[in-house]
C-alpha cells in the first residue's frame, strides 16, 4: 500500500491571514507542519498543496515539495485531490494533513494509516477520550459515536450520546465521550467519489463536512490517539501554543 500526505495550505483566512507562513520559534508553520510529516514512518511522500505564490516559493527555499492547486476549492479535501491527481506517482491511499497544526505527531499520522489493514476501510480518522468537561460541552470541539467495531456513527458539535437522569456533571465519569482530531485518510478512488458529492442537510446544520460522507453512505473508521492535537484557528491559538513545552 503506498500512502500520501498532502497538507493543504491557503493564504487567505478570515481570522488569521497567511497563517501558514507566520514564523515559530525561526520556523514558518508550514515548514513546521511539513517536516513533522516527513517524521512518519508511514508515509511514502509528503507533499504541500496550496493556491499561493508565496506559499509556493517558501516550501521550495526549505527544500519540500508543493503543487500549486485552484483557488476555487471549498475544502481541504477538493485541493488534495487535485494534489493527488497531479502526481505521477500512483498511491492507494491519501492523508490530509491539516496544515495549522505545526506539532503535528508523526506516530498519529501512522495510526491512521494503520486503519487501511482493514480491507473495508474507505476513510479513516482520529479520535480522542474526553478526560475534561470543558471540551465535553465546547462547540467547537466535535464529537463522535462509534460503533463495536470503531467506525463513527455520527459526528455532533452537541455532546452525544445524552444520558438521560445522569446529572450533567457525572457525565464523564460513566460514559465514554470521544472527541474527533481533524485528520482524515481516504482510499485514492473512495477520496475521487466523496469530492463529487453535494452539501447534505446535516453537514449544513452542523458544518462538519464528514456528515456529508456519512449521509451517503460512506464508512468512517477511528482509531483511537492518546496524543492531543493543537491546531492554529488565530493568533490568540498561537501564543497560547507558544506558551506549552514542546
Amino acid at each position: 500500500m503506498r500512502s500520501i500526505g498532502i497538507i493543504p495550505a491557503r493564504y487567505a483566512s478570515t481570522r488569521f491571514p497567511a497563517k501558514p507562513l507566520v514564523e515559530i520559534n525561526g520556523k514558518s508553520m508550514i515548514q513546521r507542519v511539513y517536516e513533522q510529516a516527513k517524521k512518519s514512518t508511514a508515509l511514502d511522500y509528503v507533499v504541500v498543496a496550496t493556491d499561493d505564490q508565496r506559499i509556493f516559493d517558501a516550501v521550495i527555499a526549505f527544500g519540500g515539495e508543493v503543487v500549486m492547486t485552484s483557488e476555487n476549492h471549498q475544502s481541504g479535501t477538493d485541493r488534495c485531490l487535485e494534489a493527488a491527481l497531479q502526481m505521477e506517482i500512483e498511491f492507494d491511499v491519501v492523508v490530509n494533513i491539516q496544515g495549522d497544526e505545526p506539532f503535528i505527531s508523526p506516530s498519529q499520522i501512522d495510526l491512521i494509516l494503520s486503519c487501511f489493514t482493514q480491507e473495508n476501510t474507505e476513510i479513516a480518522t482520529l479520535v480522542k477520550l474526553i478526560d475534561d468537561a470543558k471540551t465535553l460541552w465546547d462547540p467547537n470541539k466535535p464529537k463522535v459515536v462509534l460503533d463495536d467495531d470503531d467506525f463513527a456513527i455520527l459526528f455532533s458539535r452537541q455532546c452525544i450520546p445524552y444520558l438521560r437522569g445522569e446529572e450533567k456533571q457525572n457525565w464523564n465519569e460513566v460514559f465514554n465521550f470521544y472527541k474527533h482530531i481533524g485528520m482524515y485518510a481516504y482510499r485514492i478512488e473512495t477520496l475521487k467519489e466523496i469530492c463529487n458529492l453535494k452539501p447534505s442537510r446535516l453537514e449544513k446544520a452542523e458544518n462538519l463536512e464528514q456528515l456529508r460522507w456519512i449521509e451517503s453512505g460512506y464508512r468512517i473508521k477511528t482509531a483511537i490517539t492518546e496524543e492531543e492535537a493543537f491546531s492554529i484557528d488565530t493568533p490568540e491559538d498561537l501564543e497560547e501554543l507558544l506558551k506549552m513545552d514542546f
